[in-house]
């Protein structure tokens, strides 16, 4: 049939006519004004897309509503050094830190960190620092003083008097490595970067503390260890040149695919602009609300885009199945607007739901992610549903494109396909792939026994575990007695009653019950430093190695205890439980022991034990929101998804098919996760739920045209033949080049961008896989099929 020309367009379509809907009318009768907004509005958002920074904040990265965290930040400042720290190792390669050399760089790099903005200077420790002393009994009782002695010079004799006053500071493990080639600097950070008043900016300080620190002063004799949560930030942030990289490279590969699909320059060109239209803008709507983009976010770009192809291969889809009927351009792009808006709306508004219920984990940077998401599905409803098919009415499809005028060998071989597809809607095969499908719901069920909460691994997950952040935490690990995983219980009494007999005996009992759980390396207290004390004034001997009950000399040996083994009026004690690692298992049994034992004490009067700071505490009270919150979010993932499925199809068995397949790609994706060693956490826990928004719109994009064959009068099989022919082959391409797009992440430097390929990959596939034969397997079963069944 040849093209209809612009004059039949137009009486075709013109107002009035049964079938045009007032939303066609409304886009394509004004075409040139609707062109002039989206230009104006992409350049708006592509400037304020240019100004988007990193943003990353340690306290968005943790539950502040959880009580542990509460706790920790009613007592922030009685805390110092126990939230957010870096740790500087430095090393000699070429012997022990009692060189005059050595001693000086490590007080250069002291000094160069103390000027460092952002650094708590007033915690900055180190041997360097006067308020690290030793101490020792003598004949006259007591004695002491910093470490670096006022007369150091750096003398052999003044670094032998630094070899005695180390080893008599008990710093040996803590600031000094056991081998003694190494020496730490602990250095707190601050919340708000006191030259600018702003929130610290992790990348610049990370990069700080690179060319400040380790560029500068490493060298072949003296090596630099940096660890901390800023710099794992730091590490990501940098990582983010590599995240567009891979970027790019699943933009080329989803170019390439598009063109073999559609052998039409203008069909491939068309979908990736109006998807990369919709990156800009919800990059520049991010900005314009003053969001940012934190490590975890990086990725959400990509999944905007993915999404946006997935919808754009539909309008394509549809336009080259219009233009076979001899439809011209405008009309083509009218017809299939006309078709999917409403398929295509209720499917983004779906996804849109399904990513704003993890508004309900309260961790700021998965809120965060959730606004990021909802936002870049809106504008998807805007660039893809609406500009693209606009567009395409100019451009149109070519007439030789392998939509328009396939092949006569693509043709039959496609039929085949097509027609061994449709045989799942025949009750024998449906049957054998549902019980196949509860097979693998069971093998899933029993695989996911095994998934964890929090991280799996030592050191940083996010990261390879041959990055140099990685490195440089086993390094610390294996040289230091003390671990830089720490959870902190703390002790609150009433006002100067810290060292109360009753309090100091209740935390001796908590320390020797944590100290027997396997992970626990040991506690450390105001009770340690009594009984030292203690026995230091008898002489040392370790037969009075204990608590006095002696309420005076308690009272007494506090005088003497360390500035931070209490607060300033004597009313918070922090109990350190250094532990071997952070995994799940180890804070999960610390966290069950220590509650017990706060149960045990709850009615003792004036002593009250909180739970929790550190970095241990923090991730610990972390994994327990996480624990919840994946039930929560998945119940109002499946809920609103459901019930929007259920208001478009007005059908509960049509929910059923579109949901089911879904809900058995979650299950095995968790499966899949424990397989892996792949915890569930902050960077992980949003993927579940973006696997279902995304996978949603292949079930109602082939439910929807589906119902409309049935509507027309054809039996279930014929139907879905019809279905798979247009729609289905569209779904097919869409789900196999996202999935090859997302899996070149497996190759990223960034682990947790691996991760994130690998469980994309596997839910992008498997959604295909189930709304192609899976959901017409179940609507078989559940949906009424017409009295004529050509079988």
């Amino acid at each position: 049939m040849s093209h209809l020309s612009s004059q039949m367009v137009k009486t075709l379509l013109k107002p009035g006519n049964v079938g045009e809907p007032f939303v066609e009318r409304l886009f394509f009768n004004h075409r040139p004004v609707l062109m002039f907004l989206f230009l104006a509005a992409t350049l708006f958002f592509g400037y304020q897309a240019s100004q988007v920074r990193p943003d990353a904040n340690f306290e968005k990265m943790i539950p502040t509503y959880h009580p542990y965290i509460a706790n920790y930040l009613n007592h922030k400042d009685d805390l110092k050094g126990l939230g957010n720290v870096v740790r500087i190792s430095v090393e000699s390669t070429e012997g022990d830190i009692y060189t005059a050399e050595f001693q000086s760089l490590f007080k250069q790099i002291h000094d160069e960190l103390f000027y460092i903005p952002g650094i708590d200077r007033a915690a900055l420790k180190s041997i360097w620092s006067p308020s690290v002393r030793w101490t020792e009994v003598t004949e006259e009782g007591l004695a002491g003083g910093p470490v670096i002695a006022a007369t150091y010079n750096g003398s052999d004799e003044e670094l032998e008097k630094l070899r005695s006053s180390v080893r008599k500071s008990g710093q040996v493990g803590a600031l000094v490595a056991n081998n003694f080639r190494s020496a730490l600097i602990y250095a707190p950070l601050l919340d708000i970067n006191p030259e600018t008043g702003e929130p610290i900016d992790y990348q610049v300080f990370s990069e700080r503390l690179e060319t400040l620190v380790r560029d500068k002063y490493q060298s072949e004799s003296v090596k630099i260890h940096i660890t901390g949560f800023v710099k794992v930030v730091g590490d990501l942030i940098d990582g983010a040149g590599k995240v567009v990289v891979f970027f790019a490279m699943a933009l080329v590969i989803t170019l390439i695919l598009l063109y073999a699909y559609s052998r039409c320059v203008r069909s491939t060109l068309v979908p990736l602009f109006c998807s990369v239209i919709a990156v800009v803008w919800q990059l520049g709507l991010l900005k314009t609300l003053g969001y940012g983009l934190d490590p975890y976010s990086m990725l959400m770009p990509f999944l905007v885009f993915a999404i946006g192809v997935s919808h754009g291969v539909q309008i394509i889809n549809a336009i080259a199945h219009e233009s076979t009927t001899g439809a011209g351009k405008e009309l083509a792009a009218r017809r299939a607007f006309r078709a999917l808006y409403i398929p295509g709306i209720i499917a983004l508004v779906s996804d849109g739901a399904g990513f704003a219920s993890l508004m309900v984990i309260e961790i700021a940077v998965i809120q965060d992610l959730a606004v990021a998401a909802s936002l870049g599905v809106a504008v998807i409803i805007l660039t893809n549903l609406i500009l693209l098919p606009v567009l395409m009415s100019y451009v149109g499809v070519r007439q030789r494109s392998g939509n328009t005028e396939p092949q006569a060998g693509d043709e039959q071989s496609n039929a085949r396909i097509w027609h061994l597809l449709s045989g799942c809607t025949q009750k024998p095969q449906a049957l054998v792939l549902i019980v196949l499908a509860l097979g693998l719901s069971v093998l899933g069920l029993y695989e996911s026994k095994g998934l964890k909460i929090g991280d799996l691994d030592a050191g940083a997950p996010e990261l390879r575990p041959d990055s140099r952040y990685n490195l440089d935490n086993a390094f610390i690990s294996e040289n230091y007695a003390t671990s830089t995983d720490i959870f902190v219980v703390m002790v609150q009494t009433a006002k100067d009653k810290c060292s109360d007999y009753r309090t100091l005996d209740a935390i001796d009992q908590l320390q020797w019950r944590l100290q027997q759980i396997p992970g626990v390396q040991s506690a450390r207290s105001l009770v340690d430093e009594t009984k030292q004390i203690m026995a230091g004034y008898n002489e040392g001997n370790i037969k009075w190695y204990s608590l006095n009950r002696n309420q005076a000399l308690l009272d007494q040996a506090s005088v003497y205890a360390s500035p931070s083994s209490f607060n300033a009026d004597c009313s918070l004690t922090p109990v350190m439980i250094y532990l071997n690692d952070h995994k799940a298992v180890t804070l999960q049994s610390v966290v069950t022991e220590a509650e017990s034992f706060i149960n045990e004490f709850k009615d003792v009067e004036d002593i009250t034990f909180k739970l929790a700071a550190g970095n241990a505490g923090i991730t610990a009270a972390t994994n327990i929101v996480i624990e919840k919150a994946q039930y929560q979010m998945l119940f109002w993932v499946y809920s609103v998804v459901g019930i929007l499925c259920l208001l478009t199809f007005r059908s509960f068995r049509t929910v059923l098919c579109i949901l089911l397949p879904l809900a058995l790609t979650s299950l095995l994706c968790q499966a899949l996760m424990a397989r892996l060693g792949i915890g569930v956490k902050v960077a992980t826990l949003p993927v579940i739920a973006l696997g279902v928004g995304i996978g949603v719109d292949y079930g109602i994009y082939i439910y929807s045209k589906l119902q409309a064959y049935l509507n027309a009068g054809q039996d279930l099989r014929e139907a879905y033949f019809n279905t798979l022919k247009t729609t289905g082959k569209a779904v097919a391409f869409t789900g196999l080049t996202l999935g090859i797009g997302v899996g070149t992440w497996v190759l990223s430097p960034i682990k947790f961008q691996a991760d994130m390929g690998i469980l994309l990959t596997f839910m992008f596939v498997w959604n295909m896989v189930g709304a192609l034969v899976l959901l017409p397997a179940l609507a078989a079963m559940l949906i009424k099929r017409t009295p004529m069944d050509r079988a």
